[in-house]
Order: structure tokens, then sequence, then C-alpha cells
């Protein structure tokens, strides 16, 4: 038939009478039309059970059974919760009976006597009306899912999600929402304009703008203070709402915590330490170091590479000390011209040499009580180097130009980037100083070998410049990141500061990208050179190794810079001068190549 739907032919049907003709009858005219299985039963009980055993897409039952009423099945199968249409057929058709089929669920009733076109119509009205509630049920609850599907997303996201409407009424917002909001069920506020913390005032403003002009707004940062007290940056996102027939509908903002959080670390971990950055086993040794070691009254010889932060070193076993309440010194033997360094620190007299025109006294008697640090020790004379052997035997010195010796209670403590066991060996450094300097060392990691802590030293050094530039930079993509991590770092954790104070400069966004970095940072240009074939591969983006003596340092961050001298003193950490007198010392040429051995070796 040409309005008989597919679903038809597979219907499964129950017929239900008492008289066996009836039921041989409706089965035929069935059959023959392509409807099955079909199943008859002759009472209430065996209706019942078939029931229980199939599931039935029509029922056909007589309303008058032997000994039994099909109303009777009808209050049995809407019990048992079976939903299938069931046609009813009646003898003596009255409204009584009409109703009383209707009022059980039956789907309609026909009259006796029944012919086949009769029986047809109805059949397939039945079943069409059954496919079609299908069909609604299916997209009742596809529609129900989805909905569950989306407020489960919308619950879920830790962003804020607001929906407005033309009234400025909050229609809709997630837990984030309300808890940035202050949102309170028993309050029943649902004016945005009731909400007046900084939250709730810039969400305001942003929704009268899109209500207004009709124009999103983006990245609207606002500093919002939480109930703990501490600020939580939130960047605003709205835009106008609309409904599927382009009508303007309210507002939608969308509010992200672009808050600088700390990286997380490992529990029972200190990520700080008087100054110190860093989460990592090495720096945890070096911890606890300074803290045993600073509080017994003893020298100290502190080695690292240039950046690794000897000074801060020195200052953490001050803190540390039973001096912590009296003076550290600082001295850069280095910075100081060799002519100079004696007056420095042993102090003079006036009239001890041309141009001292008044007493002064020395770093030492500066220090008396308290501590003197001398910053690369290793670079000084072996006049001085005498002296202060001298001193730390006798804990007296003499001033320049003067003839009695003075005592002072001095705690030294000694830093060097330099391998002192070869310095010793060539003879260029006295080792009897160096083993009263090196009472207890303390050996700072270069941070190749701590690079667990450069999150946290990143996200120190963006909090550090984000606030004293001024810039609104709140994280660093993951690229940036992982290409510092690949970076060999020969200016340890000074080179990295420089690196990201550049970066904030450079980066007008709230990002900072790989695009911000330097070109040596971007792409090293140290490279392993070739090597025969093996089994294993070779990773030619070559890292330093492990350690370099000082004069291969220099030469390899030269060689880095490209012969800047000024571009290798800051990877290095250190100041230009500086660098120049080293190149001196190391007989290092500005390209940086060894100069001919002809020339005399410096000693000084």
């Amino acid at each position: 038939m040409a309005d008989q739907i597919p679903q038809e032919k597979n219907s499964h049907i129950l017929i239900v009478d008492d008289e066996a003709s009836i039921r041989l009858t409706f089965e035929m005219f069935l059959a023959r039309e392509g409807y099955g299985p079909i199943t008859t039963a002759s009472t209430l009980a065996e209706a019942l059970i078939a029931i229980k055993e199939h599931e039935f897409d029509l029922i056909i039952s007589d309303i008058v059974l032997e000994g039994e009423r099909g109303t009777d099945l009808l209050y049995k199968i809407r019990e048992s919760g079976i939903e299938c249409p069931v046609v009813m057929v009646t003898g003596f058709p009255n409204i009584d009976t009409a109703a009383e089929a209707v009022r059980y669920g039956a789907f309609d009733y026909i009259s006796k006597p029944v012919n086949k076109e009769t029986l047809l119509k109805f059949v397939r009205q039945a079943l069409k009306h059954w496919q079609l509630e299908n069909e609604k049920k299916e997209l009742l609850q596809q529609n129900e899912k989805f909905k569950r599907y989306l407020e489960t997303i919308f619950s879920s996201v830790k962003d804020a999600i607001i929906t407005i409407n033309n009234e400025m009424e909050i229609v809709q917002l997630n837990e984030t929402a309300k808890q940035w909001l202050l949102y309170s069920e028993s309050d029943n506020l649902i004016s945005l304009e009731s909400y007046q913390n900084e939250m709730g005032k810039a969400c305001l403003h942003d929704a009268q703008h899109v209500l207004s002009t009709k124009r999103i707004v983006k990245e609207h940062q606002v500093e919002c203070r939480k109930k703990d007290g501490n600020i939580r940056i939130i960047s605003l996102n709205a835009a106008p709402l609309e409904d599927g027939f382009n009508e303007f509908d309210g507002v939608v903002i969308v509010a992200r915590d672009i808050t600088l959080t700390a990286p997380e670390t490992k529990h029972n971990t200190r990520n700080t330490f008087h100054g110190y950055i860093g989460s990592s086993p090495a720096m945890q040794n070096v911890y606890d170091l300074i803290e045993n070691v600073g509080k017994v009254d003893t020298a100290v010889l502190v080695t690292g590479e240039s950046g690794t932060g000897k000074e801060l070193a020195a200052e953490a076993l001050h803190a540390e000390s039973d001096r912590h309440d009296r003076a550290l010194i600082k001295v850069d033997c280095a910075a100081i011209p060799e002519e100079l360094l004696e007056s420095e620190l042993f102090g003079h007299k006036k009239g001890a040499f041309t141009g001292a025109d008044r007493d002064r006294p020395g770093r030492l008697i500066q220090a008396d009580n308290g501590t003197l640090f001398l910053d690369e020790i290793g670079d000084v004379s072996p006049r001085m180097q005498l002296r202060l052997l001298r001193f730390l035997q006798e804990k007296t010195f003499t001033p320049v130009g003067q003839d009695d010796p003075v005592q002072v209670d001095v705690r030294i403590i000694a830093a060097t980037n330099v391998d002192f066991s070869e310095k010793v060996k060539s003879g260029s450094f006295r080792e009897d100083l160096y083993y009263r300097l090196k009472v207890v060392e303390i050996k700072l990691p270069p941070l190749r070998d701590r690079k667990e802590s450069l999150p946290l030293l990143v996200h120190h050094f963006l909090s550090l410049f984000r606030k004293k530039l001024k810039r609104n930079i709140h994280g660093i993509s993951d690229q940036a990141m992982d290409t510092l991590a690949h970076y060999s770092w020969p200016g340890n954790v000074r080179e990295l500061q420089h690196i990201i104070e550049r970066a904030c400069v450079l980066c007008d966004g709230s990002t900072i990208s790989l695009d911000h970095f330097p070109e040596e940072i971007q792409t090293p240009m140290l490279q392993i050179p070739q090597q025969a074939e093996t089994s294993t591969p070779i990773n030619k983006t070559a890292t330093l190794p492990p350690y370099l003596s000082e004069k291969d340092e220099i030469i390899d961050i030269l060689k880095r810079a490209r012969g800047n001298k000024s571009k290798a003193a800051r990877l290095m950490g250190i100041d230009r001068s500086t660098l120049y007198r080293k190149m001196q010392r190391l007989d290092i040429s500005g390209d940086g190549t060894i100069l001919p051995s002809s020339q005399p070796p410096r000693t000084n």
C-alpha cells in the first residue's frame, strides 16, 4: 500500500479473542498484508503470558472475553509499563464502553462486525501513531541528553560564564561565576547591577557596552580581590548573544583567571631560600649545607660558574650565622685594580702614598665582628695572596703606611668561578691559602644541571619584571618554555634573568613567546662535530659539557657571540671590563682564539 510505512512489515502483533474464528480471520488478514509475526491468545491469562515473553508493537483485544473483560487486560498492560497501542473490539458499542476503553489507555476501538478494510485501516493508524510516538520520545531523550551534556560542560568549565538578557538580568551563570561574583542562591539577586565587587562592576561595564554598541569586548583585564585578600587578575570577553533568527537577545560574558601562578612542586621541598629559587635535589643539598655551615664560624669557599649565585650564598651564610646583625662587607677582587686592592682591603694611613690625603679604614675594619665576602678570589695577585694568608693565620693585619698591626674578628667567605685545583697545580695560586679558604666548600650547580628549577625561576622573573616594567604579562608559551629547557645556559641564572627581562621589554601582549628571545636562545650555535656512524643517533644540537675550564668557557661564549664582547659579557653575567681582564690574564684574543705561546703568561 502507498501509505504503508516500512516498519509495519516487521510489526509483532498480539490478537486476543475467545472466538477461534475471529482470531484466525484477523491473523489471516494481517499475514496476507505482510505483518508479522502474529501471536494469538484466547484468554486473559494466555495474553498476559505472551506479553511477558514477547515485546509487541500492537495489541488487538476483544473487550469481552469469556468470563473476563478486555479492560482488565488494558489495566494489566499499563500496570506493567508496556506502552504499545491497544485497539479494542466490541460488539455493543456505546459511549460508556468507549470512555472506559480510553480511560484505561486504549488507542481506539472497533465495532463488530469487523471487515478486512476496517481492520487494516486501524492497524495502520495505530502503528503509525506508535512510530511517531517512539520518534518523539527518542527526540526528547536526545534533547534531554544534549541539554545535560551542555549543562555538564557549562558547569565544568573553569572560566566564569555569565549570560545576561537585554534588561541586565542574569539568565544563567556557572559555578565559577557564582564564586567570583560572590553569588548566593538565598539572596535571589538576578540583576547584574546588584553585584558591586570588582568582578560585578567590570561585568556590568562590559555588558552595557555590548548592549549599546552591539560590539564585542575583548581582553578587558581587571584586578579582583579574593576572599583571602589576594589579587586575582581576570580577563573579560563579552559578546552579543543572538538566537537562531539573528535576534539580539542579550550578552554572554566569559571571564578567565590569568593570574601568574607559581608552578607546582613536590611536597616537603623548599622552593625558596635566602633569595635562591629552586626545588631541585641539587638546590635542596645547597640549602641544607648553607643552613648547617652558616652557624659554624669558619671560612667558607663558594665555587661555581658565573651567574650561579655565589653572592647569594655569602648573604645566606651571613644571615644564618650569629653575625647576622653585624655588617656583611663585599669586595669584588676582579673589579678593583691590583694597586688599589691592598689599600681597599687593609686600609691606609694619611701620606702612605701619593694621593693618600687622609686615613682610610679598609674593608677588614668595616667588617669587624661581621663577615667579609671576597668575590672572584682567584684573580688576586701573588702579593695579595700572601697578605691574605697571613691575616687568616694571625687574625691581624697592618694598614698601608702603619707600623702597628690591627686585630679584627672577621669571618671570611670567598668565592670563585675558576678551577682552583688547576691554578694550584700551575703555581698561580698558593696551595696553603687555598686550603685556608677551603675549610668548607659549597659547590653551586650550574643551571643546566638543575633544570627542574626553570619553571620556578621563570615565574619569579616574570613576576618581578611584570611589576617593574608595568606590563600585563601573565604567562609564557609552551614552545618558549620548551626552548628555555633545552638551552645550555652558559651564563646560568643571571643569563636567564636578563633573557626574561628582555622578553618582558619586547612583549606587547600578555604572553611571552619564542620571538621575544634573542637569536642564541632560539637557534643554539654550538654544534657537536660530525662523528662516525654508530647505531646510536647523534643529537646535532649540543649543550655545553658538564664542566668547562674558565678559559674554555670564555672561548666558547666569544664564539657564540661572534666576537661581540658586550654580548659575551652579558651571557656570562659579568661586566665587560671584567671580561677584558679575564681575556688578558688567560691570553685570549678578541675573536676567541688563544694568543701565541711565545707571549709570556700573565699571573695577575
